[in-house]
């Protein structure tokens, strides 16, 4: 007589999908490594390519880890029209967002079909903003979704006002003093807006930006927010008027293991310490030839060692050419992993392009920027990183080498230099605590978590 098998709980599977942008790619893979230590399955993909760095190469079969009781995997969007890894196109990120709206889908489509058939259905998706073909893609097979939000709750706010006119906003081409008063946001004016805001109507990230906002509406329990609670309280509150917002950041990794930066932090170690300027502009952000030499000039004249990223891509705009070279006091580099250089103790001053994963990762680190914004929230999170955090300068634009000394000295030496650093480490701490065991984001994940962990499928033998 055979005994029967008890029935087993499997866990749910959640499927992450993320644009194949490293600012959306880094903090959507942190948040799935948050989320399967609580005992989740966690399948991440996108659409690699040699541009974007991954800790844990996708393969077509699932390269997978465990992470504390549960398991993430890494599967890459494949077949169909998509462009082969090495496509330079993906280089040009308009070129690479309208091809991924026109491919993706049918790789998404493929991909959530094969993880049926392997006996892991997906339960759940979470796909970051600026993806809402992988929305569409969730609605059309009947799988719930949330999104993650990568940019601050300020600028999603800005944006969803914005669209659905819930206050005036001035005209298209207003003077930029105008102020714009929305509720729960600092005092900001036109100039100070997110540039996709006033962008044409062709724009292609400002076509993905509506379909986001206007899918959000789609009964989704749960907005995450790349933010925490002690950094946008008033801001978190008042959207959640209109909005299921959650706060689960800062979302980073925060492992400072070796890796291919070595070199990076050996020079680091060699410095005194809160001397050295670290100036890093995103993976997007290309500055021009005359930009870069004034940047260059002018980080010589601080006196100040400075260590620079000048990505592969704009090496050729460095006054120093191919070489890259730093002179004496410099050094110039390809790639470094940011988190870690800036929780070196050398490190004094962040001069930033103002990402919103930079913004996150310097008040975390506790150290004072320069803020030079080129397009996009960075505009905004300059701003706050200046006026409401308290804890940096704006560079003037055009940016000059006599700009960016006074401005590196500013914040390294200037009379309210002493009064940023107390600043930035007291949002360092907030940061802190808020990922902590117990801290606002923590229990936001766990919710969170605990929410797909009752989609759990009773399997019987």
């Amino acid at each position: 007589m055979s005994q029967e098998t008890p029935a087993r709980r499997s866990p749910p599977h959640l499927l992450l999908v993320s644009a194949p942008l490293q600012g959306h790619v880094n903090p959507l893979l942190c948040l799935g490594g948050r989320l399967s230590s609580r005992g989740l399955l966690v399948t991440f993909t996108t659409v690699p390519h040699d541009g974007l760095k991954l800790k844990l190469q996708p393969n077509d079969d699932g390269a997978a880890m465990d992470v504390g009781s549960g398991r993430l995997r890494f599967e890459p969007l494949r077949g169909g029209r998509l462009w082969a890894p090495a496509d330079p196109r993906y280089r040009a990120p308009g070129d690479m967002q309208r091809h991924i709206q026109d491919a993706g889908p049918a790789a998404l489509e493929g991909l959530i079909r094969r993880q049926a058939n392997a006996g892991r259905p997906v339960s759940f998706i979470v796909a970051n903003a600026f993806a809402p073909w992988a929305a569409g893609v969730a609605r059309d097979m009947g799988v719930p979704r949330a999104m993650l939000w990568t940019q601050s709750c300020a600028v999603l706010s800005l944006y969803y006002h914005h669209l659905y006119s819930l206050v005036a906003f001035p005209p298209a081409g207003a003077e930029t003093g105008l102020p714009v008063p929305v509720p729960g946001l600092p005092a900001l004016t036109v100039g100070e807006l997110p540039a996709l805001v006033y962008a044409p109507e062709p724009n292609v990230w400002r076509q993905a930006l509506v379909a986001d906002l206007v899918s959000l509406h789609d009964t989704l329990p749960w907005v995450l927010v790349n933010t925490f609670d002690e950094l946008e309280r008033v801001a978190i509150e008042a959207l959640r008027a209109h909005l299921p917002v959650v706060p689960v950041g800062p979302l980073f990794d925060t492992g400072s293991g070796a890796g291919e930066d070595d070199d990076c932090v050996a020079w680091l170690d060699a410095q005194p310490p809160r001397s050295v300027v670290f100036v890093a502009f995103g993976s997007v952000v290309v500055i021009g030839r005359d930009e870069t030499a004034e940047v260059a000039e002018g980080l010589a004249s601080t006196g100040h060692p400075f260590l620079w990223v000048v990505r592969d891509d704009s090496r050729e705009l460095h006054p120093h050419g191919e070489s890259g070279g730093g002179g004496d006091k410099g050094k110039v580099v390809a790639w470094c992993e940011q988190r870690r250089v800036l929780a070196h103790p050398a490190v004094g001053c962040f001069v930033t392009h103002c990402g919103w994963n930079s913004t996150t990762e310097a008040l975390a680190a506790g150290v004072p920027v320069v803020a030079y914004p080129a397009w996009s929230d960075q505009i905004t999170n300059a701003k706050l990183l200046a006026d409401v955090y308290g804890v940096g300068v704006r560079l003037p634009v055009p940016p000059t080498r006599d700009a960016l000394r006074r401005c590196v000295d500013e914040v390294m030496s200037g009379p309210e230099a002493e009064a940023m650093r107390l600043r930035a480490r007291e949002w360092s701490d907030k940061a802190s605590a808020a990922v902590a065991n117990g801290g606002s984001s923590d229990m936001g994940i766990r919710d969170f978590a605990d929410a797909l962990l009752s989609l759990s499928v009773e399997h019987g033998c």
